[in-house]
């Protein structure tokens, strides 16, 4: 669950954001918790944390944003910070307090979730995530992160970990529909590869560590996309 505060003291810009952070927890298949403050006195002023998102306006009537955050960021130096503002030249002492991001209203959708995402990315780092697999009897609580890839074979999954290997009787598609929001891409028909892994890709092959996957034809395009955009996504 994302724990995300609205501070922000124009109602009509607090439910714009909620409905916004609303639709994209929809979209995403996330769930969140919202928390509203009308201003940055309100949250600062006796801040215990809980927190994974403040998306933070900087100009409030009591204490400013940038302010409150200078208070909260000694407290909770882990906190993920957007700011939101209707003038640039503000966000950009966002920095000083290892703010992630910044919103320029009037608000708009796409651009604001494709920030949500990103600080949903970060999240994502520092946090294990883990999916059940069923293998020999039992279960199994396996890390997204010590996936390699995925194989199917006939009508067993091969998963190959950075620890070993589990079979498991199930289809690629609900494997596939487990780690959606995880970075895998399915590079064909047998195979779900975890974009986190590879180290290199070149005339039809995908390599991670000591196994060469192969990535389908129709797939080929796609896959180089989505890997670059995925490579780019770990600078930040």
């Amino acid at each position: 669950m994302l724990r995300i505060a609205i501070v922000e003291d124009e109602e009509i810009f607090a439910r714009e954001l909620e409905e916004y952070v609303r639709r994209y927890a929809a979209e995403t298949f996330r769930e969140v918790k919202i928390t509203h403050f009308s201003d940055g006195e309100e949250i600062a002023g006796n801040y215990r944390g809980g927190f994974d998102l403040l998306l933070m306006d900087i100009q409030m009537k009591f204490m400013d944003g940038m302010t409150a955050a200078e208070k909260i960021r000694g407290r909770d130096p882990e906190v993920i910070i957007i700011f939101i503002t209707n003038r640039t030249d503000y966000a950009v002492r966002g920095y000083e307090v290892d703010a992630l991001d910044y919103v320029v209203k009037p608000l708009e959708y796409f651009s604001f979730s494709q920030k949500l995402d990103r600080a949903v990315q970060r999240l994502e780092k520092k946090t294990d995530r883990y999916i059940p697999v069923y293998s020999d009897g039992g279960l199994y609580k396996v890390a997204v992160r010590q996936i390699l890839f995925v194989e199917s074979d006939k009508h067993n999954l091969h998963f190959h970990l950075t620890s070993g290997e589990l079979v498991s009787r199930m289809n690629l598609s609900e494997a596939e529909e487990m780690l959606r929001y995880f970075g895998f891409f399915r590079c064909g028909k047998g195979y779900l590869i975890n974009l986190d892994k590879v180290d290199s890709y070149s005339d039809g092959i995908c390599r991670i560590g000591d196994f060469s996957v192969p990535v389908s034809r129709s797939k080929k395009k796609e896959f180089m996309n989505v890997l670059a955009d995925h490579m780019s996504s770990r600078l930040v």
